[in-house]
């Protein structure tokens, strides 16, 4: 485990209106507002055609990381959460997760690819300073690993 200690900053509550792209207009935000750090909750709605990564190809052990991704074939329910951390150059990136559910059928991924807004989505940024946490690339796996 490795962690360092950050203090509670602003907050912030967000309206993303239909049509918006979550991660695109989360990450305008965070370099609008100067958020280096944050803890972020979203709910609300996101529409057909939005892509989700749902998990890796292929198991632990494989290198490079393949992601897997999934099209939502219609409007979904969602609620998610996940953090803001600047990367190496500086830029603020989001790190989220949700749950889409439709009827009685849920799929959870990351939001990376492409997750646009069916008419509304709340979200609540909780900003974190005195943070010295930054992602940094990690050759093995591709991902931009948080390094507290």
């Amino acid at each position: 485990m490795r962690y360092s200690q950050a203090k509670q900053g602003r907050i912030f509550v967000i309206r993303l209106e239909d049509g918006e792209i979550l991660h695109t207009e989360i990450e305008k935000f965070a370099v609008q507002n100067g958020i280096k750090a944050a803890a972020v909750m979203i709910v609300g709605g996101v529409d057909q055609d939005s892509c989700l990564i749902v998990g890796p190809e292929k198991g632990r052990g494989v290198s490079p990381v393949i992601p897997m991704s999934t099209i939502l074939k219609d409007v979904h329910e969602a609620t998610g959460t996940g953090t803001i951390f600047t990367d190496e150059t500086g830029k603020p990136v989001l790190h989220l997760h949700m749950a889409c559910g439709r009827n009685e059928t849920t799929v959870t991924g990351c939001i990376r690819s492409g997750v646009k807004v069916w008419h509304v989505l709340e979200v609540i940024v909780f900003e974190l300073t005195q943070c010295t946490a930054v992602r940094r690339l990690d050759l093995d796996t591709g991902f931009q690993l948080l390094t507290p």
